[in-house]
């Protein structure tokens, strides 16, 4: 007999996990990210969910655009992929991934070494170097 009842949406970010058990508790605000890598995994679902406000937020303010909209923005986000994530010290981590999307029905793949600093209790993007 077929249950009538839905599973919970997996997140976005890949994890296994439902989104309300992962990306949507550092989303809330209910907690922030306890590694770089989970603070990468939450600004790829914020992408794939058009959060600005949490990217904004998630991003050193050194090198945080002063707006960002993603409105205009129809790129279907296909998945992630973490390849390496490294913690140099209490203060500095790097986060390597590889993110699939389609515009406009072509496929694309961005390849990049992000790199996070700890600032304030909390981990926060800096920028990233692609990777051809």
């Amino acid at each position: 007999m077929l249950s009538n009842k839905t599973s919970p949406a997996l997140c976005p970010c890949g994890s296994g996990k439902t989104y309300a058990a992962c990306c949507g508790r550092l989303h809330s605000g209910q907690e922030n990210a306890s590694t770089a890598e989970a603070l990468m995994r939450s600004r790829y679902s914020a992408y794939v969910l058009k959060l600005a406000d949490y990217l904004l937020a998630t991003w050193h303010s050194s090198t945080r655009p002063s707006e960002l909209d993603l409105s205009a923005d129809d790129s279907k986000w296909l998945g992630l992929e973490i390849k390496h994530h490294e913690q140099q010290d209490a203060g500095h981590a790097t986060v390597e991934f590889v993110a699939r999307y389609r515009i406009a029905g072509r496929a694309h793949r961005l390849h990049e070494l992000s790199r996070f600093l700890m600032e304030d209790g909390r981990w926060v993007y800096i920028e990233g170097q692609i990777t051809p």
